[in-house]
């Protein structure tokens, strides 16, 4: 069995899960300012004591930002100066700034979390808190696995160089693309990039991308004394988001397709004329991505076709029915995004050696930000971690990781580092 995490470990666990570092896309009202670059200090003065140092800690530049497709989200708050400098990306680096790239292993893990505050706890066998699984307690790991490859290994540190992304940006449908990708672009990479995402602790070659959809009506509002008058956008949206989740269910088998973000309004006496529904869509090439956008928008005007032949004759939608078209468009949050699809044979067999099993062929991938290796040439991307998202209630409430699921990881990290070394070295 794996060694546990030592006293310090869980020490700065514990403190990093009390720190809240959901950013401005994930934080709402009530939720306490988020101390990201707190957490990234206390990560950095841990990792020091065994000789990683600060090469990077700093927040990204509008002018990087844009050098590539922008999530809207991203992109409406790119005019406010505090929402890039308070959420700056560390990069920590163990051995000489010579080390070329071809003896380099970079890792990534994020930071930030999805918003919510959760009860933090360690009761000697299970972390709770935000981030325990996504992704601060795998972030620990790693510099416990690092540590302990080094000291059985030293040309680790000397021969072969070890980077450490610790990003912002990762969550709240950011995409990484304040984070992780100006890093990418600046070539602090590696041969061999793991993302420390959950995968149960298995290497996965694969990662999605997402776009996001949002189908909005703006028509007129009507009162309930005369509720067809005006434009119901409820009766509209709900109808559309069931004729949509059934025209796209059939992309499920392959990659997530989620309906959600239904909404008009909350009386119960008004009838309103505008709201919005979000499609969230994930693809596993771009091809693929492509095609989905030409069946969003079929599916859309469809839809649209089938709820004025269905409201037409009706008397409190026929309003709706007939401007349905008209007062309805579709418009792209996000899209264009790259996938990773990583055919590195050489790093595969690697991580095989290493112990480290793969990713099954048949289980769908997942997005997350190894989406940016996706063209840098010469470099192996993978993506592992431990714990799974779902059973680790990763998002949700409840959200934990286990310290054995957590050494175990530290235990993968060791021996891959070992096995690059061994092979790589001079």
């Amino acid at each position: 069995m794996p060694s546990p995490l030592v006293g310090d470990d869980r020490d700065l666990l514990v403190r990093l899960l009390r720190l809240p570092t959901a950013g401005p896309l994930e934080s709402g009202p009530g939720d306490p300012p988020h101390r990201l670059c707190e957490a990234q200090v206390a990560y950095a003065e841990h990792a020091a004591a065994f000789g990683m140092r600060v090469v990077h800690h700093a927040p990204a530049m509008r002018a990087d930002v844009e050098r590539g497709p922008v999530p809207a989200v991203v992109r409406e708050r790119l005019d406010r100066p505090e929402f890039l400098a308070d959420q700056p990306s560390l990069v920590l680096r163990l051995g000489p700034a010579g080390v070329p790239g071809t003896r380099t292993v970079m890792f990534n893990v994020h930071l930030d979390t999805v918003g919510g505050v959760q009860p933090v706890s360690f009761d000697g066998v299970r972390f709770t808190g935000r981030g325990a699984i996504d992704a601060k307690g795998p972030a620990v790991a790693l510099l416990a696995g690092i540590r302990a490859a080094r000291a059985r290994r030293p040309a680790i540190g000397r021969d072969v160089g070890v980077l450490v992304q610790a990003v912002a940006g990762e969550e709240g449908g950011a995409m990484g693309v304040f984070g992780t990708r100006p890093l990418v672009q600046a070539g602090l990479t590696g041969r061999l990039n793991v993302f420390c995402e959950p995968t149960r602790g298995r290497f996965l070659t694969r990662c999605t991308a997402s776009m996001t959809a949002r189908v909005v009506v703006e028509g007129a509002d009507a009162i309930d004394d005369r509720p067809g008058e005006g434009h119901n956008a409820s009766v509209l949206l709900g109808w559309l988001a069931q004729w949509l989740g059934h025209a796209l269910d059939p992309y499920a088998a392959h990659a997530a397709v989620c309906v959600a973000g239904l909404h008009t309004g909350s009386l119960h006496n008004k009838v309103y004329g505008a709201g919005a529904l979000s499609l969230n869509l994930a693809y596993s090439s771009m091809d693929a991505g492509r095609r989905m956008e030409r069946e969003v928008e079929a599916a859309l005007l469809g839809g649209l076709d089938a709820f004025a032949d269905r409201f037409g004759d009706t008397m409190l939608f026929a309003r709706t029915a007939a401007d349905a078209h008209a007062i309805t468009r579709l418009e792209w949050e996000k899209r264009g995004l790259p996938v990773l699809d990583d055919r590195h044979t050489w790093g595969h067999a690697l991580l095989r050696d290493a112990g480290i099993p793969a990713w099954p062929p048949d289980e769908p991938a997942f997005t997350c930000d190894a989406i940016w290796m996706s063209q840098i040439p010469g470099a192996c991307t993978v993506v592992l971690g431990p714990g799974d998202l779902a059973a680790n209630n990763a998002h949700a409430d409840g959200e934990f990781a286990d310290a054995e699921e957590l050494a175990a990881f530290a235990d993968a990290v060791t021996r891959l580092l070992i096995a690059f070394t061994d092979e790589s070295a001079p």
